[in-house]
């Protein structure tokens, strides 16, 4: 306690000092920083450019770095306070071991000697794949190759994936089928160069506010947005579509069927660039203008109107994000707006795109390099001349890469429950919080023998949990590269030291290979992240996502580039002319160049509405939170502003169940409930359906929504389940 300050004597006054800083003017004396380090932001796919400010070793104040390309000088709430996450009273800062039922601090050589034993013993006994392995989107992609070797090759088994199944995988599932590769095709300036953009379930001005300064910057465009709700990024529209839940597919393909109708497509394009066509134009068919106006809610001159702006458009941008993602028929959706744009050839030109807009900060890094869905460089895991090719390049038997994919993220879960996962490693992810249905994840996670969770921050809903902690270094206190949606690749740089015993992720896994004994074999002369980058530049090159001609020296010339870049443009310098594209040539990854045509059947959502379960509940984001809210909790201004999750529902069905707004209610489904949550009245969303934010461990509502997964990525259908809403207590 602070006696000078109970009895008055202490002011402050050293608080509360301010002094002028030549880049903010007058300002609190504590924020003046005695260095700037150039960084990119760690929380979403925008991937913008600032710095970290440091103060005798600590940071301090965060900025936007003017420079950089993508965000020009503006940042977010949440990257403007993020120096705020490193300090953070929560952070893991030294291992924990349970011992007796209770974790307890222990040194580095034990915990990664306890790791290597009980994974080798699980793999013995079961054999190798009785390990599983869940990651993140938020390691830089130096980090994500490190662990991919360590675990496919090191560990040998495939039963690895990331978090970004449950965000991006429909989008990659999707570009594959279509493009016959992953990798988003446009750039974020194209959002400036359309005369028309179409967002489909996209909620920029929420969950990415950075890139709408993209579309303010564009006078001359229409945009469409196609959103059951009336979000901020709604409000901004010309034109919003407030389509029935789950029926955007069937909105696109009625699109399709008039855009063919009246002839509004380029049939040259078609014809040269594609295949599938027939068999696509005899399917639409059956998506007639009256049908679809049954199945969306709207009426058929909104869908008239919206294909035609579309159709006659000179390029049309049509970017997406978790409202579509979030589903069961989600990949069939991403193959009906690739169509869109095949159609009416809105590809590999300024301002024409279909493009997908990532969740997490490195998602994108995950994707290309990581071993998960693919081999790194987007190789193909089934595909033997990709095998052998990566074999030769890593100096390893292809015998021991595997000839298939192993479980994805919700398989992996899947398979805890049923035993055949015997051991699981968690890195830098909060499931506890972020997977659906709970109770199936509470009862897998308690089946294991050993169970490690790898992050920055301690306690959180799974560190509680594991039976091995190991505490990890946060973005601002290590090296790499972030890739964002656009293919952008960013420099990622230390600021300050890692607190107490925490190690970078690429440090804590060559220390597990130490303790494997692969080290050497691996990672041979491995000692910094460069090294993987490097080794990652030598594998990429030749592919689609060609990394060779980047390097850190670059990085720190230019602010960050975009893939594809070719060892031979190492040296040269990017230009807004030489902004990346992909097909632009209209060549695509497939056997014979063409892009598929693909008939994408819509059926309803799993479970509708009725009975007991009155409501559709719709999740998403709030501004001032990220994912768990593992870090932005810790962060005061933005606790603050939205300090507890919240339901809306419409008034009209609040005077129904006789409920008023700021009333405490309870969220019920088949499979759970979260209870006490503060209800706000809305004509935001609409009769029928409610909403709520994800990020709240306290009331969530993961604990009701449900299994059910896309049969092609396994991203879950987060976004559809029935519910009822009731007075707290109600049935107590």
């Amino acid at each position: 306690m602070n006696w000078k300050r109970v009895i008055g004597l202490d002011n402050l006054a050293e608080d509360y000092k301010f002094a002028r800083s030549e880049s903010t003017g007058y300002t609190s004396a504590q924020k003046i920083p005695d260095r700037w380090v150039p960084t990119t932001c760690g929380y979403c796919s925008v991937g913008c450019g600032m710095e970290i400010g440091v103060k005798e070793g600590r940071a301090v104040s965060s900025r936007a770095l003017a420079s950089h390309p993508v965000n020009r000088g503006k940042l977010c709430p949440k990257g403007l306070s993020e120096h705020y996450t490193i300090a953070a009273e929560n952070r893991a800062k030294v291992p924990l071991l349970r011992k007796n039922g209770k974790l307890e601090p222990v040194g580095w050589e034990e915990a990664l000697a306890t790791m290597a034993e009980r994974f080798r013993k699980v793999q013995s006994k079961y054999g190798p794949e009785a390990l599983g392995v869940l990651s993140t989107g938020q390691l830089v992609t130096e980090e994500f190759y490190t662990l991919g070797k360590l675990v496919q090759l090191g560990f040998g088994t495939s039963n690895y994936d990331g978090n970004t199944t449950l965000c991006m995988a429909t989008a990659v599932s999707g570009y594959k089928l279509s493009f016959g590769s992953d990798g988003p095709p446009g750039n974020y300036e194209d959002m400036e160069r359309a005369d028309v953009v179409l967002l489909i379930g996209a909620n920029l001005a929420d969950n990415h506010p950075i890139l709408c300064q993209y579309l303010e910057a564009n006078r001359n465009k229409t945009l469409i947005v196609a959103d059951p709700r009336v979000t901020k990024t709604a409000m901004m529209a010309d034109l919003h579509l407030p389509l029935k839940p789950r029926s955007d597919l069937a909105l696109i393909n009625g699109i399709a069927h008039i855009l063919i109708h009246y002839n509004l497509i380029d049939r040259a394009y078609i014809e040269k660039h594609t295949s599938g066509f027939a068999e696509l134009e005899a399917f639409l068919a059956g998506y007639a203008p009256e049908r679809v106006s049954a199945i969306t809610g709207l009426s058929q001159d909104t869908i008239f109107k919206t294909a035609f702006l579309y159709g006659r458009a000179k390029a049309g941008f049509i970017g997406w994000t978790m409202g579509v993602n979030h589903s069961t028929i989600g990949t069939a959706t991403v193959n009906a707006i690739c169509n869109l744009a095949l159609l009416t050839g809105h590809i590999g030109r300024p301002g024409a795109a279909p493009f997908s807009i990532t969740g997490q900060c490195n998602a994108m890094g995950s994707r290309e390099a990581s071993f998960t869905s693919s081999m790194p460089g987007y190789r193909k895991f089934e595909d033997p001349a990709d095998r052998a090719e990566l074999a030769a390049l890593l100096n390893v038997e292809e015998a021991r890469l595997p000839a298939k994919r192993g479980l994805a993220y919700p398989d992996i879960v899947e398979a805890t429950v049923s035993k055949k996962i015997r051991a699981l490693w968690i890195v830098a992810t909060n499931p506890l919080v972020s997977y659906p249905n709970q109770g199936v994840l509470r009862h897998g996670l308690s089946n294991l023998d050993f169970l490690v969770v790898q992050d920055g921050y301690h306690p959180t809903p799974t560190t509680e949990l594991a039976d091995l902690v190991l505490p990890a270094a946060i973005w601002g206190e290590k090296d790499g590269t972030y890739t964002n949606s656009e293919r952008r690749v960013s420099k990622v740089n230390k600021a300050v030291e890692p607190p107490g015993q925490a190690r970078p992720d690429f440090d804590i896994f060559l220390a597990v290979a130490d303790a494997l004994g692969c080290r050497e074999a691996l990672f041979p002369g491995w000692t910094k992240p460069e090294d993987a980058f490097n080794e990652w530049r030598r594998v990429s090159r030749g592919r689609l996502c060609d990394y060779s001609g980047i390097d850190y020296d670059l990085l720190a010339r230019e602010g960050a580039t975009q893939w594809p870049r070719s060892e031979a443009l190492i040296n040269e310098a990017s230009t807004p002319e030489r902004s990346s594209r992909l097909y632009a040539d209209g060549v695509f990854k497939t056997p014979d160049g063409r892009a598929r045509l693909i008939c994408a059947e819509w059926v309803p959502f799993p479970e509708q509405p009725g009975g007991d379960y009155p409501f559709v509940l719709n999740t998403g984001r709030t501004v001032e939170h990220w994912h768990t809210r593992t870090k932005t909790r810790e962060v005061p201004i933005l606790e603050r502003l939205s300090p507890r999750a919240w339901l809306e529902i419409n008034p009209r069905d609040a005077r129904k169940l006789g409920l008023s707004s700021h009333d405490s209610v309870d969220v019920i489904s088949r499979r759970g409930s979260t209870r006490g949550v503060e209800l706000r009245l809305t004509e935001i969303t609409a009769p029928g359906q409610v909403f709520m934010p994800f990020h709240f461990f306290e009331t969530n509502v993961n604990e009701v929504t449900q299994s059910a997964f896309d049969p092609i990525s396994r991203e879950p259908n987060y976004k559809q389940c029935a519910v009822r809403v009731e007075r707290s207590g109600a049935r107590s």
